[in-house]
């Protein structure tokens, strides 16, 4: 059932577990979270990107239909979130095709500009009913996100939260984007610094490299909106090669494409049994 991502995050963080929020690049994507979801009992999200809207021509619209219908067709809530929109264009676009929430990304900014951008684009957002998401700190690639001086720091999310009128923060605690590995570690001091200096929900990103322990207890110590992409293609990618490599001949995508909604699907349900675990 289509749920406002708001109302997860807000179970979620009542009940002190992860709320997991998957990247949706194909339909394949949203079929797998949802199945996997399903199989674990437990409300998702399905995010979809401003990288992957691009991937589709630049065109909302598809995407975010066949992603719709899928959460409208399941047995467990599921949220619709328009995830890292630095195009204003696009992020009003999101409430019109049907999402709950958008992240509003204006994190390349220096402060200033950063909490000018988010500030007008909550203010939007909440006129039609988004509950918005941003950043604060430098969630990058690897090199850049394990250095200190880009992590958030607790004051500075306290104003932030404070001028900008935003729903989630997502903040930079040690993961970092793209990771095929599992060996980020998170600064649990500075999560739980961060979680006392501020009301609303924490968000992770990055969070396919991070091990399932160090989800465990950031979830504990705060986090609530656990972000995972990689994870998902690597296991798509992954079982595609090894259709093709059991038979070299195959040309019906249904017959490789399958494969890879199961192993995404059995991704989703092991990371969602991990984040409601944590309590």
């Amino acid at each position: 059932m289509l749920t406002p991502t708001g109302e997860i995050v807000a179970d979620a963080k009542r009940r002190g577990v992860g709320a997991g929020a998957f990247n949706v690049i194909t339909v394949e994507h949203a079929e797998a979270v949802v199945t996997g979801a399903e199989a674990a009992g437990c409300a998702v999200i399905l995010q979809i990107s401003e990288n992957a809207v691009r991937f589709h021509h630049g065109r909302l619209a598809p995407i975010a239909a066949a992603a719709k219908a899928v959460a409208e067709l399941s047995s467990v809530p599921v949220g619709l979130h328009l995830d890292h929109v630095e195009s204003d264009e696009l992020f009003d676009q999101a409430a019109g095709n049907g999402f709950g929430s958008a992240m509003y990304d204006a994190s390349k900014l220096e402060y200033a500009g950063n909490v000018a951008a988010t500030a007008r684009a909550v203010a939007r957002g909440h006129a039609c009913g988004l509950w918005v998401e941003s950043e604060l700190g430098e969630v990058g690639g690897k090199d850049g996100a394990h250095k200190p001086g880009v992590r958030t720091d607790p004051d500075e999310a306290a104003q932030f939260v404070r001028a900008t009128g935003v729903d989630a923060l997502a903040v930079a605690v040690g993961s970092a984007h793209a990771m095929t590995t599992q060996d980020a570690r998170l600064d649990h001091d500075l999560i739980a610094r961060i979680r006392n200096a501020v009301a609303v929900p924490l968000v992770l990103h990055g969070s396919s490299g991070v091990p399932d322990d160090e989800l465990r207890a950031a979830v504990r110590g705060g986090l609530v909106k656990v972000n995972i992409g990689t994870a998902l293609n690597i296991a798509f990618t992954g079982a595609i090669r090894e259709a093709i490599r059991r038979d070299a001949n195959v040309v019906d995508p249904r017959k490789y494409l399958r494969d890879a909604r199961d192993e995404m699907a059995e991704t989703v349900t092991h990371a969602l049994q991990v984040l409601t675990a944590a309590a």
